[in-house]
């Protein structure tokens, strides 16, 4: 009898343990006490407890997605000499999909493993087998019914407004007063995410890799990857999610764009440039080496060859040296290097030289208000086309959906279907220019400041040595890439126009060889 008992103590158990949400960790049905269950009821079975396996994903699908039951297999196959008890608390937590649940039991049974449930008796019948696919059965039909309310429920929300799913960076979820949880904009990280999209709408960021930098300079806005940095297709869906407009929309239940109950980080009509950016094709990709060492690269020009000029380190004896070269192997100059302390000297008087005169203030005064007064002026007439554009629209979709019910072919009823579609998007970027008919929000003697500031010196924005502020220098000036000579300085030099009209004459000739001058 005593052996018996022995033999019996001797059995060891593997406790597996399983929670399908966040949430259930801490409450009655969490990890911890199905783990304090289990080994109860181990005492109770004299059995020694060598390992608990556990998991808090989903029990639906494949039981090899979740972590803990591969490693629980993989415990089994490295000891396939012992015989082990797998307890768990409930049958539902062991599988809710009666094709995986006959898989797994038939894997338990291979490594000789015995599973014991708290609640469930296992029996070695065909009685026993039968009730265990009833069960498992059971816990299926419970699962997808589960499913299938939540959905309806999520479908009825997103209809309603709401948005469903995970909080996008830039907003966080508050209780509503309208029942269940809403989208507020988030303090800190929302204008972080405005500057990033604002910025890819508007080419202040000539690529993603730009608006993947700048985010990740940002210490407040959250990482994905172990140094620190953010994964390109995290900017991708950054970039594509139409919540950020204070829209809603979930296109694999069905449910197009439509005005959300929060308020939008960004316009529509932003979101529509972004989209735009986005499905055009790049043909060449940002550089990654371009850094902050040479702010200059990729705007300047070799003047022999007119082939822009690379830069890098040269290690000395005792230290590296910063240079700027040309590498094309055509030019006289290839391999040649130019001191970036002389390079970025001269350029520094090149854009001292651009500064206006006191008159071109004056004419550009003028011309500012002329160009407000206009806007205000297209304002008020855009707000009476794009009242008359909706009205055009409401009736092609109403004669749309006239042909759409007498159409017999379905090739033709889906053409029909996604014609309707693009008209309901347009009509909500429509309305979304109603709320905001090319007004902007600052006054005018705000705007003029701000830009007579940055058009009277741009040398002083240049040298306040901030990398993207330097970037929007280049390409604000400059209507093309500097040329530069080793001996002569900066050449031909074309600035953008608005530089070209301050300074009361083609302020081209001003770049010639003027920085070069000893």
């Amino acid at each position: 009898m005593n052996h018996n008992f022995d033999q019996t103590k001797q059995k060891k158990a593997i406790i597996y343990c399983r929670v399908s949400s966040k949430k259930q960790k801490v409450e009655g049905s969490g990890l911890d006490s199905q783990e304090h269950r289990c080994r109860q009821y181990a005492e109770a079975k004299s059995y020694s407890v060598e390992a608990v396996f556990p998991d808090d994903v989903s029990g639906g699908g494949d039981f090899m997605n979740r972590p803990g039951m591969v490693a629980l297999l993989d415990y089994l196959d490295a000891r396939p000499h012992e015989k082990f008890v797998v307890i768990f608390d409930d049958l539902k937590r062991y599988s809710r999909d009666v094709e995986f649940h006959l898989k797994l039991r038939r894997l338990m049974a291979e490594r000789n493993a015995t599973r014991e449930c708290l609640n469930y008796n296992f029996e070695d019948t065909p009685e026993g087998k039968f009730n265990e696919i009833i069960s498992a059965a059971a816990g299926e039909l419970e699962r997808l019914q589960m499913g299938r309310q939540n959905r309806q429920k999520s479908i009825a929300r997103i209809e309603q407004g709401f948005w469903v799913f995970r909080a996008p960076l830039g907003y966080k979820y508050v209780k509503s007063s309208r029942g269940g949880k809403e989208l507020v904009l988030d303090e800190v990280l929302a204008p972080i995410v405005r500057e990033a999209l604002e910025g890819y709408a508007f080419g202040r960021f000539a690529s993603q890799t730009e608006v993947r930098r700048f985010l990740e300079s940002q210490p407040a806005y959250p990482k994905d990857m172990p140094n620190g940095g953010i994964r390109p297709q995290t900017i991708v869906r950054l970039l594509s999610k139409v919540v950020y407009a204070g829209f809603v929309e979930a296109p694999k239940w069905g449910i197009s764009p439509r005005p959300g109950n929060h308020v939008g980080i960004i316009t529509l009509e932003t979101h529509q440039k972004i989209q735009n950016r986005l499905n055009t094709p790049v043909y060449a990709s940002a550089r990654k080496d371009i850094n902050r060492d040479f702010p200059l690269r990729g705007a300047v020009s070799c003047a022999c060859c007119e082939k822009p000029l690379t830069a890098g380190w040269s290690r000395g004896k005792y230290k590296s040296f910063p240079y700027y070269r040309c590498r094309n192997k055509e030019c006289d100059l290839f391999g040649k290097s130019i001191r970036k302390d002389q390079i970025e000297a001269d350029f520094e008087k090149l854009l001292a030289s651009v500064q206006p005169s006191h008159g071109a203030f004056a004419m550009a005064q003028a011309m500012f208000k002329h160009c407000w007064d206009m806007l205000n002026e297209q304002s008020q007439a855009l707000t009476a086309d794009v009242n008359t554009r909706i009205k055009k629209a409401d009736k092609e979709i109403a004669n749309l959906v006239d042909m759409a019910v007498n159409a017999s072919s379905p090739v033709v009823l889906a053409a029909y279907e996604k014609k309707i579609e693009k008209l309901e998007n347009d009509k909500l970027a429509l309305r979304e220019k109603l709320k905001n008919p090319g007004k902007t929000g600052y006054s005018y003697s705000e705007l003029f400041e701000l830009s007579m500031r940055f058009l009277s010196s741009p040398c002083k924005v240049w040298n306040s040595k901030r990398f993207n502020l330097q970037k929007i220098v280049l390409r604000l000036v400059f209507a093309e890439p500097a040329l530069y000579c080793r001996e002569n300085g900066f050449l031909n030099t074309k600035f953008s126009m608005p530089f070209n009209m301050l300074g009361g004459q083609d302020m081209s000739i001003l770049g010639n060889g003027a920085a070069g001058e000893n």
